[in-house]
């Protein structure tokens, strides 16, 4: 069963139909939001898309909005803090990927411009590609974290089925070097 069609049969009018909706396959600009997916996607490994979503805005404040900046210069202090949070998942593995990923960002920024012009300077790339590039400079990004990222995100293609109410809005909203996906 695809996303969409779970969303049409079992999940209206759950935390999933908003996400759906309104961001899963859209293209996302901002970085620290970009950011905000990642980590999100790495939180969920090993556990079920609908605890993330129901726990994505007590994430939002206890990772201070995922401000890039400021997880980037997260203490031993603010680790074991989030370790005590139990509105977010508290994995220190999961927690330690993502201050080492925001560093990694700001790294690319540094560099490129943006996380965003990164990735957009990517393309095309086939998924295994993405994965071996995320491996080499993030952490707690295997190929399902990176897959589903990147169709979460509007980056590879599948994020929802041609015949979903929503799949021709996000075709409204990529960038022309996406049309081809």
């Amino acid at each position: 069963m695809s996303y969409c069609d779970f969303i049409l049969t079992k999940g209206k009018n759950t935390v999933h139909q908003y996400y759906h909706d309104h961001e899963y396959g859209f293209p996302v600009k901002d970085d620290d939001l970009l950011f905000a997916r990642l980590v999100l996607e790495i939180n969920q490994a090993g556990l079920s898309w609908d605890t993330i979503l129901k726990k994505k805005d007590n994430f939002f404040k206890a990772f201070d909005g995922f401000k890039i900046e400021k997880v980037s210069g997260y203490t031993e202090r603010k680790i074991n803090k989030l370790l005590l949070d139990a509105g977010i998942i508290r994995n220190r593995l999961k927690i330690e990927a993502a201050i080492y990923n925001a560093r990694a960002i700001k790294s690319i920024q540094k560099e490129f411009g943006s996380f965003k012009n990164w990735l957009d300077g990517q393309h095309p790339k086939t998924k295994e590609e993405w994965v071996k590039i995320f491996k080499k400079n993030f952490r707690f990004t295997g190929g399902e974290i990176v897959n589903e990222f990147l169709l979460s995100t509007g980056y590879l293609p599948g994020a929802h089925d041609e015949s979903c109410p929503v799949y021709k809005n996000v075709l409204k909203k990529k960038p022309k070097w996406a049309e081809k996906l």
